[in-house]
């Protein structure tokens, strides 16, 4: 079976904005390889390293809201 990796990437942006947190940062609760897409697509800052968050560019943030709503309102 061959696997979306954007449909993946989109759905673990969406579930990041369940946890933003400071105005700008979630935690990272998505695995590696996500979150290194995330980062090479401009969404994030860079990931690695030892803060348990991570923080999104202005872009990030805002596509993050957009489909969480998106994917998870029943409206």
């Amino acid at each position: 079976m061959d696997i979306d990796k954007d449909k993946i990437d989109e759905a673990a942006l969406a579930l990041m904005y369940l946890t933003l947190h400071d105005g700008c940062r979630a935690w990272k609760q998505i695995d590696w390889e996500t979150t290194n897409r995330l980062y090479e697509k401009g969404f994030i800052l860079d990931p690695v390293g030892k803060v348990k968050s991570v923080v999104f560019t202005d872009e990030g943030l805002k596509k993050s809201g957009e489909l969480f709503y998106k994917l998870f309102s029943d409206k």
